[in-house]
């Protein structure tokens, strides 16, 4: 499971949609519009009649919190207001949280005056999930962090055996009711979309009714196949301050187009250390066994490749780490891995001619790069796919080691790394 944070506008619009299916007296109606650097802002207004009725609150909306004390949320304002505000800061470059980047995306909604402002949040562990609840919400909830009451819900008795009333602190008074059934919905609805944390800081009462006022939340990828209704034209933005580089986009939009899994981060461009990894889990082990070994500073990449991807996606995905990882040498030359656990499905002899159709075609830059390949493989075909990368060894003029499911997983990187094996 990968926990991947959406933007507020999309949090909003799912909660705005689905939660009254488990709360029929839900009446937040979702008046969000989303603004980035290609909106045109009268052709939004024509979309949505309200921005130049209402007045609105402007925020950025890029997986940072903290807004309000970053001085970045206008409040209280007309449409005029608001476009001006977003034409002076689109663009603009900031710090928050240590990471710098630019403006691009801000949220446009209705200014909701209040003077309470509670907390809600839930989020997943090993045996369940933990609802946070608080009385004193907004910018200060940290501050008062022991004011805010847990309710566990246990993975198998579900949110029906919790008494979520007796939990909650008699001060909400005639609130009571509304938060309990709020606080139940809001479960029901973060067990249904696939939410693995979801933060209402603050909501409040605006005519009686519970309106959300900020939103922070995060998906779990894992159920993207059983979400893909509810989840329709939901787009995961990268974190604050991340620009992927070209390389990066081409991975991902070759990811979009198939079926199998192929991801790609640069962490060092000039590292020495490059992997090609089969599989999300075995990525994730042999990044910590070059770490463990003493080189996270050679770490050049991070990424997989999986679920049985064909010979061409194979081929590009290849093409596109050899490209990166000769550009620059190194005295004391490089190293590739391509390795993984011995795979269920993936055809290993259709992925390897991908790879070795990528290798020829990078053989004079690998050979003055001082590449050398270390290969561990196994699953349906591996005995073809490591016979193919064998004899690619002996006409290639690279050395490269290969080794099969008789040696173990991530045997490879002390062999390529000269460290100790435990």
């Amino acid at each position: 499971m990968a926990q991947r944070g959406i933007r507020e506008y999309d949090a909003k619009r799912l909660l705005a949609k689905y939660l009254p299916e488990y709360l029929n007296e839900f009446s937040y109606k979702g008046d969000l519009a989303l603004v980035g650097p290609e909106t045109d802002p009268e052709e939004l207004a024509s979309a949505n009649p309200w921005l130049k009725t209402e007045r609105l609150v402007v925020k950025p909306d890029q997986l940072f919190g903290k807004r309000g004390k970053h001085g970045l949320v206008l409040l209280d304002a007309n449409w005029e207001g608001a476009k001006k505000y977003l034409k002076e800061n689109i663009g603009v470059e900031v710090v928050v949280g240590g990471a710098a980047g630019r403006l691009t995306h801000f949220l446009v909604e209705p200014f909701i005056p209040h003077n309470e402002e509670f907390y809600v949040a839930i989020s997943s562990d090993y045996d369940g999930d933990n609802i946070f609840f608080s009385p004193e919400g907004g910018i200060c909830v940290e501050e008062n962090w022991d004011k805010v009451v847990r309710i566990h819900v246990d993975v198998l008795a579900g949110i029906a055996a919790v008494d979520i009333k007796s939990k909650l602190p008699r001060s909400l008074a005639d609130r009571s009711l509304a938060v309990e059934k709020f606080i139940r919905a809001l479960y029901q609805f973060y067990a249904a979309t696939g939410f693995s944390y979801l933060e209402i800081n603050p909501f409040t009462f605006h005519n009686g009714a519970i309106v959300p006022l900020d939103m922070v939340a995060k998906l779990d990828d894992a159920e993207e196949y059983w979400q893909r209704k509810r989840w329709e034209g939901l787009i995961f933005p990268e974190p604050f301050g991340r620009i992927l580089t070209k390389e990066e986009l081409f991975i991902k939009d070759l990811d979009s187009k198939t079926g199998a899994s192929l991801k790609l981060t640069i962490l060092n461009p000039k590292g020495r250390v490059w992997t090609m990894v089969a599989g999300g889990g075995a990525s994730v082990i042999y990044a910590d066994t070059i770490c463990d070994l003493g080189f996270a500073g050679e770490m050049a990449n991070y990424g997989e490749y999986s679920g049985d991807p064909n010979t061409e996606e194979t081929y590009y995905y290849t093409k596109t780490i050899l490209d990166l990882m000769t550009r620059e040498k190194d005295p004391e030359g490089k190293v590739l891995l391509i390795g993984g656990a011995i795979a269920n499905f993936t055809d290993v002899a259709r992925t390897f001619r991908g790879v070795v159709m990528a290798l020829e075609e990078y053989q004079q830059k690998l050979q003055a790069a001082g590449v050398k390949i270390y290969v561990r493989r196994g699953g349906p075909n591996f005995e073809q796919g490591l016979k193919l990368m064998r004899e690619l060894g002996k006409r290639l003029g690279v050395p490269i080691e290969v080794y099969g499911p008789e040696t173990h997983m991530t045997r490879i990187v002390p062999l390529a790394l000269g460290g100790a094996w435990q």
